[in-house]
């Protein structure tokens, strides 16, 4: 399983540079491992490890995340489990497969 230095990284090389086409900041909080901050609205997007406060936040296990980015599991399956927890804009987390396509 991955750890967070090296989902920044992945994170880093398929997104950073990029317009994702959010318009909007997304936390990644992996549970007390670390945290992943997609900042959306800068043209071109930026990501880093800082835990800062952001328009959605998505709290997960890592490996719920791999499970999710694998296809093992749909967000909305591991959303109903309470696997992933969802604060801040709905409709930001709805936005999020191109993101994690880019992860592909």
């Amino acid at each position: 399983m991955a750890d967070v230095a090296s989902l920044l990284a992945e994170f880093q090389k398929g997104i950073e540079g990029k317009d994702t086409g959010l318009g909007a900041t997304v936390k990644f909080d992996f549970e007390g491992a670390g945290c992943i901050f997609l900042d959306g609205k800068s043209n071109p997007n930026t990501v880093s490890d800082e835990d800062k406060d952001a328009d959605c936040t998505l709290s997960m296990s890592l490996e719920t995340f791999e499970q999710m980015r694998s296809g093992e599991v749909d967000g909305t399956s591991a959303f109903m489990q309470g696997k992933l927890k969802v604060s801040g804009d709905m409709s930001i987390a709805m936005k999020l497969q191109s993101v994690m396509d880019a992860l592909a």
